[in-house]
């Protein structure tokens, strides 16, 4: 007979998550690019995203969880310590390189069957294109310029035929971003760029759904198989089927949320039995791409707050804001602010602020409080 799910208060299971996430205070990853090599394994991925009125969010969930964490330590990891790799998670990521060879079967499967996008891409060309890096060493797209321009076919794409080509490099594996600068990647040949001979055998099925359940159960504490799976859907019957194995040898124990019994989550015995502290006074300003924000239904369950992302929503129809950051204050969510920086005047501007609980003595203060260091990260000031 299975074991009945244990009832956790809503704010013990947001303490849960919160620890796991690493924003309760526990000692910090570290300093410089080392920091970021161990906060991107322990997290499983850090999102990309091109936005930056404010810093772009990849810089931005690593400075709320790194202590005087700076700009050129994703770098320093990236294109030279080699720590960290760019792929496609359930978005455009930064991976820690232990977890590669869980990436190369989709990297095979893009060159076995390149989708619709890549279809135009010419053999010959995608050959050449190689040849070139290999001869001249790593490009970006700015470093072509013999292409015949074509019309974009959507608003984020590209006139040269080339960067469809590059894409296709990346995304089959045989090219990988070395350098990235804003929004500027340069491709490096994977194999010269991390000195391999061959490239690492890619996991089979079955160790892929297990990876994805110890991410999960490492980076939120408590998962479900919805969060599990989160842009793996694929993988929900494997995982499922881990998920029941590990609760009837009693290495997971069922848990829900309050009163919500049908949303099923997992936990780990050790983590389940581990005190939460919580810091009522701790400030966090997190980006729309945080760990913590991203998977939007979970968010609501935890802490009954939605999110809304409105960069690409006409301004009328805006609610919080072009790009509301979500400011949570203990474990509660306490507004959403529309913030901008303001690089040539080097002063951070409040577009938008909305409340989302009644305001209380000190509250405005301690979030205007915690916006002076994160205006001095903005300007890559010293801390």
């Amino acid at each position: 007979m299975a074991a009945a799910s244990v009832r956790l208060d809503p704010s013990h299971a947001r303490g849960i998550w919160m620890r796991a996430q690493r924003l309760l205070g526990q000692p910090a990853f570290g300093e410089g690019a080392a920091a970021v090599e161990a906060a991107v394994s322990h997290l499983g991925y850090v999102q990309i995203d091109t936005i930056n009125v404010i810093e772009r969010s990849h810089h931005h969930i690593l400075h709320s969880r790194i202590p005087g964490y700076r700009v050129a330590d994703l770098a320093q990891a990236q294109s030279v310590d080699k720590s960290v790799f760019e792929y496609w998670a359930h978005a455009l990521a930064y991976l820690p390189m232990d977890d590669y060879r869980h990436f190369v079967p989709a990297m095979d499967a893009y060159r076995e069957n390149p989708k619709s996008y890549f279809g135009p891409v010419n053999d010959e060309d995608y050959r050449a294109l190689l040849r070139r890096i290999r001869r001249d060493g790593p490009l970006s797209i700015r470093d072509i310029d013999d292409d015949v321009l074509v019309d974009k076919t959507h608003a984020w794409g590209s006139r040269k035929p080339s960067k469809r080509a590059l894409t296709f490099g990346f995304f089959n594996g045989d090219l990988t971003i070395s350098q990235r600068e804003g929004i500027v990647k340069t491709y490096e040949l994977a194999r010269r760029h991390f000195g391999w001979q061959r490239r690492p055998p890619g996991s089979k099925p079955a160790q892929f759904a297990q990876y994805l359940l110890d991410r999960a159960l490492r980076s939120q504490g408590m998962a479900s198989l919805d969060s599990t799976c989160y842009g793996n859907l694929g993988s929900k019957s494997l995982v499922g089927e881990l998920i029941d194995k590990a609760a009837r040898r009693k290495k997971l124990v069922e848990v829900h949320i309050g009163e919500a019994t049908k949303t099923r989550h997992w936990i780990e015995p050790s983590a389940l039995e581990a005190p939460v502290a919580h810091e009522p006074s701790r400030v966090h300003i997190l980006s729309p791409f945080d760990p913590l924000v991203i998977q939007r239904k979970r968010l609501a369950l935890f802490f009954g707050y939605e999110h809304r992302f409105e960069a690409y929503v006409p301004a009328t129809k805006r609610v919080f804001g072009y790009f509301a950051l979500p400011v949570l204050v203990g474990d509660e969510m306490v507004a959403a602010i529309d913030l901008k920086m303001d690089r040539k005047g080097g002063k951070l501007r409040v577009q938008k602020w909305t409340w989302l609980v009644k305001r209380r003595a000190g509250l405005k203060a301690a979030v205007e409080e915690a916006m002076v260091p994160f205006e001095r990260f903005q300007r890559g000031g010293d801390y």
